[in-house]
């Protein structure tokens, strides 16, 4: 799984993939623009769409998550400080980490399609869900 996730993750592009991820998020999960009230316009899709602040904090989110495939036995404590940051600091509910990994697994489809096998969205799955699991854990 995370040999299939670590071959792939070379070919994603961070500005691309995790820009239109996040925006995505922002406009089908529009309660979670609540987390991004510093960045200016949200007013619509298409401005959402067009941030520059959106579309570098996506870029950011992704390599993030990209550099945990580098820790896949310590996930937890490589987000820790992530995770107190995301929990103490921003209050953001967990449950939008899972959103957020759906959202970068449509977007990965969208953009990878004769690529994206079902072996490929299990293991991505896994280390989108590990992830969250592990920005979680200041929750608890």
């Amino acid at each position: 799984g995370s040999d299939l996730v670590s071959g792939f993750w070379g070919k994603v592009d961070a500005h691309k993939i995790g820009g239109e991820a996040l925006a995505r998020l922002l406009v089908v999960y529009p309660w979670t623009q609540r987390y991004f009230t510093t960045f200016g316009n949200l007013g619509s899709a298409d401005a959402i769409c067009h941030n520059a602040k959106v579309l570098a904090h996506g870029e950011k989110v992704l390599a993030a998550i990209g550099e945990g495939l580098k820790h896949p036995e310590n996930l937890k404590a490589h987000y820790a400080k992530l995770s107190e940051y995301h929990s103490n600091k921003l209050h953001v509910d967990p449950a939008n980490f899972r959103l957020l990994g759906n959202v970068f697994i449509t977007v990965l489809a969208r953009h990878f399609q004769h690529e994206f096998t079902p072996e490929l969205q299990h293991a991505l799955e896994a280390h989108f869900c590990a992830v969250g699991d592990a920005l979680a854990k200041a929750y608890h």
